[in-house]
This record gives C-alpha cells, structure tokens and sequence, in this order.
C-alpha cells in the first residue's frame, strides 16, 4: 500500500486511526537513534530515511535519480513494516537483530530479507528498532551499498 502523501506528517495523518500511533512512534525512535546525515522524505510511498545526494551524489543504482535509501516505514494492509536495507546488506547485522528480537519481544519474527513486519503494533520493540537504527553510520552504510555493489557486477 503506497501512499501519495507530500510529508511523512501527512502520510501519518492519512492512516487509519489504530496505525497513527504505532507509526508516529515508530517514526520518533527512528528519528532519534538515527546517525546524522540521513535524511527523512517520503520514499516509495512510504516514509523513508536515505543518504541524500549531497553525501552520496551517484544515488541509488536502479535509478541514479533518488538518494540511498536505507530504512522505510509503512503501513501495509495487514502489517506495520520496517524494511531496513542495512540488514539486508549486512550478515552480521542480520544475526544481531535475530538475536536480540528475542529479548525485547514474546511474538515470533516476521522477517523477509530486509522487512520486519508487525502485525499487532503492541509487539513493536521500540527500543531494539532504536538500538538498530544506530548501528549504522551513513558512511557505514555507503561502504556496505558499495561493496555489496562490486560484489554482484563480478
């Protein structure tokens, strides 16, 4: 479910009302773990958090046009997601969150490559989202987007 929203404000506006506090709060953890230098935009649809072409002027490879993007959120039709591109880019990462989920929460993973989905917005561990967030750095992230980048050209 895309959305047209201009702002990541508006998008959090148009949700129906069970969405607007979990996203909003979803939002404000990333926002505030987040290293500096990325930046919030609507993305895809969805509110994003990307490597602006300031800091990273080549953009994303599958169009030069858009900035990095590195973690999304969204409200799906049956889920809350986070698509978190540095887990996808990142093993150890991966193994890291894997790990750690169990931790902060009593409901199963729902994980694809680089979506976490939330079906009941009580089962988000704001706090792990947060440690998450601020494991990588924007030049952590350039590195990893680049090398992952060689690694499937060869």
């Amino acid at each position: 479910m895309t959305s047209k929203a201009a702002s990541p404000d508006q998008y959090i506006r148009e949700l129906p009302a069970g969405r607007k506090e979990p996203v909003s709060k979803l939002r404000e953890t990333v926002l505030k773990n987040l290293p500096k230098g990325f930046k919030e935009v609507m993305s895809y649809g969805m509110i994003g958090y990307v490597v602006p072409h300031e800091l990273f002027p080549e953009g994303y490879h599958c169009d030069p046009k858009l900035p990095l993007p590195f973690i999304n959120i969204a409200s799906q039709k049956n889920f809350i997601a986070l698509y978190h591109m540095g887990i996808y880019g990142n093993p150890q990462l991966l193994k890291w969150f894997i790990t750690e989920y169990a931790k902060y929460s009593s409901s199963k993973l729902d994980m694809g490559k680089g979506c976490i989905r939330f079906k009941k917005p009580e089962h988000i561990p704001y706090e792990l989202i947060g440690e998450l967030a601020k494991k990588i750095t924007v030049k952590d992230w350039i590195n990893v987007y680049e090398k992952n980048r060689k690694r499937s050209k060869a």
